[in-house]
Parts: structure tokens; C-alpha cells; sequence
């Protein structure tokens, strides 16, 4: 279970989001040292699958120059991708030497006991993306677009099978890739999984072997400097944005994942994101920002249309009142690429 964010102005302590006991965030396994644990575990209050480096230092200074120009964040010269220990605000679980040695460990457990190995923010909630997605994409297919009111309302198997053999699925830090698994049951059949970790793929791979999705391939990438040359009509991301925004950079990493998603996202494609770490409203504006630079950078080319608009959000969350205000453990979040 993750931790409730609120928005600033309601929350009673800005920024602040209740955590769980580090032994929640431990799988009985060790692949960190304690004092790594916990850290992780003061960072983040649930697993994420993916986290991200990056080496492209053109790409790197780019986003540096648009994060300095930007009144709400530090400085670039405030990051380093160089710092040895995370700080306050950053975790492990922000870099990729954490999620290789997981993934390590959780392939290792499946050859010697077949286990699949973590479903990051639980079975309840994968679940609850499933059938959301594969509503919402069967009613973009026929051309419903979501009011902002409301769920997507579930259509018949037929027409299920009808409309999302036609969609192109990238999964963005697929870890074991059984969320693809899941998405293929439910009719979609053109699956990628991508993740930088390679015994992450490694995992995902033998599962998919073993149980049967001859359909799903699995790629390692890093979603920052991606080397994907094709486009992909839905793209789903379940921790991923969580976890490169742990990395001691990843105010500046942020801004190269929306701008990589963009180019893999399709025009009139869907983008998910499964957040623990931000409200929907503070996805949204994350967008909205990313789309106000876009414009700026775009007008000597006369193109002034924002890459991406809000689409829908899941509601069927549990919540809890916290201070005074209500609030969910996870967010879902769907975007239109214009």
C-alpha cells in the first residue's frame, strides 16, 4: 500500500505523505543492505518497477536548460547524476543499480521455485487498470471520448475482441512483464515490454515463456534515450514516472520521460499512468507544464497544438479522509496524445 498524496494547498503538511513500516516494503529477500532499505522505505512507501539512468548528455543538458527556466524547481546545478547517496527527497529505488540486483534476486527465485515475483501496488489495483483501460480503449474505439465524468462503461466480449486486437501496447518498466500478461487475457494482442533493467526482461521473458504469451516481447530500453523506432496507440506506465523522479536528477529526468513518451505515443494514442507518489491533479499539471514548454519551444514552427489533454482518471479507488481532506493511496491517469 502506498502513501496518500495531497495537494499543496490542502495538505496539512505541503509535500508530505504518510509512509509504511519499512518491513512492508521488504519481500523477505535481501537485495540491500538494511541501511539501503530503509532509505528506500523513507522515500517511497510502495514498490515501483522501473527507474531510470541516463548517459545521452546532449539529452541531459537539454532538459537541464528547460528545468532551470522553470520557477518551481532548483537550479540544474543543484543535481548531480554523479551523488553517491540519495538525499532526503530521492530513494534507491531510483536507480538502476537497486532494480538490477531485484530483479537478480527475483529471477533466481523463479528458476529455483517458479515464483513470478512482486506485482508492484498490489493485485487490487493491477486489476482495477485492467478493466479500466480495456473500457476506456474499447470506447475510444468507437469513438466515445470520455466526458470526464464517469467510467468507461464495459462492452461484450465480441466487441471487446473486435476493437483491441487492434491496439499497439508498450508497457514502460514492464518488471516481470504480468501486467502485459494480463492486458493479452483481455483481448490485446500486439504487446511490447520494455525495461533497462536485463534481468528484468530476463524474468519477464521466462514467465511469458512458461505461461503460454508467444504474443508479448519484451526489449531492453531505457525509456530516457530510447532506441524504439516505432509508435504504440497505448502506452501504460505502473511506477515507472514514480521511480525516475526518485533519482538524485529526477526533476530533470521528468521532463526527458514526457518528452521520449510523446514521440512513442501515437496521435489520437492513449497514455496510463499508475501513480503512488502524485495526485491526478498533480499529474495533470505535470502535463500542462510539459505541454506549456512544448508550445514555447514549437512556435517558430507555427505549431502551437499541446502534445498531450486529459482524458479520464480511475474513481473506484478506496479513500480516506487525512487532516481534513480526501484522499486516495493510488492514482490512474489517462491522457489523449492530440
Amino acid at each position: 500500500m502506498a502513501g496518500m498524496r495531497f495537494s499543496p494547498e490542502e495538505s496539512p503538511e505541503a509535500n508530505q505523505h504518510l509512509q509504511l513500516p519499512q518491513q512492508q516494503l521488504q519481500t523477505g529477500r535481501e537485495v540491500a543492505s538494511d541501511d539501503d532499505r530503509s532509505v528506500a522505505a523513507d522515500s517511497w512507501s510502495i514498490k515501483s518497477d522501473y527507474g531510470s539512468t541516463l548517459d545521452d548528455e546532449q539529452r541531459h543538458a537539454d532538459a537541464a536548460e528547460a528545468l532551470s527556466s522553470a520557477a518551481n524547481f532548483r537550479p540544474a546545478s543543484d543535481y548531480s547524476s554523479d551523488k553517491d547517496e540519495p538525499d532526503a527527497e530521492t530513494s534507491m529505488l531510483g536507480l538502476q543499480s537497486y532494480w538490477d540486483a531485484a530483479y537478480l534476486d527475483e529471477l533466481a527465485n523463479f528458476r529455483e521455485h517458479g515464483h513470478a515475483g512482486e506485482i508492484w501496488f498490489g493485485t487490487d489495483v493491477m486489476d482495477t487498470v485492467i478493466s479500466w483501460t480495456k473500457s476506456l480503449c474499447t470506447d475510444v474505439s468507437q469513438g466515445h471520448i470520455p466526458n470526464h465524468g464517469g467510467e468507461p462503461k464495459p462492452q461484450s466480449v465480441e466487441q471487446d475482441e473486435k476493437y483491441l486486437s487492434c491496439w499497439s501496447v508498450l508497457d514502460i518498466g514492464t518488471g516481470n512483464g504480468l501486467l502485459l500478461q494480463e492486458l493479452s487475457k483481455q483481448g490485446f494482442t500486439d504487446l511490447t515490454g520494455t525495461d533497462y533493467s536485463e534481468g528484468a526482461i530476463d524474468l519477464a521473458q521466462s514467465l511469458a515463456d512458461r505461461d503460454g504469451f508467444s504474443n508479448i516481447k519484451f526489449l531492453v530500453d531505457d525509456i530516457l534515450e530510447t532506441k524504439l523506432d516505432r509508435q504504440f496507440q497505448l502506452v501504460m506506465d505502473k511506477g515507472t514516472l514514480d521511480a525516475i523522479g526518485l533519482h538524485p536528477d529526477g526533476p530533470i529526468k521528468r521532463i526527458m520521460y514526457w518528452d521520449s513518451v510523446s514521440k512513442l505515443l501515437a496521435p489520437g494514442g492513449i497514455l496510463v499512468i499508475t501513480s503512488c507518489n502524485h495526485t491526478k491533479d498533480e499529474l495533470v499539471q505535470e502535463v500542462e507544464n510539459f505541454n506549456q514548454r512544448n508550445i514555447a519551444i514549437s512556435q517558430e514552427t507555427h505549431r502551437d497544438h499541446p502534445p498531450f489533454r486529459y482524458l479520464n482518471h480511475v474513481r473506484t479507488y478506496p479513500t480516506f479522509m487525512f487532516g481534513g481532506s480526501v484522499g486516495s493511496r493510488v492514482a490512474t491517469v489517462a491522457f489523449l496524445r492530440n
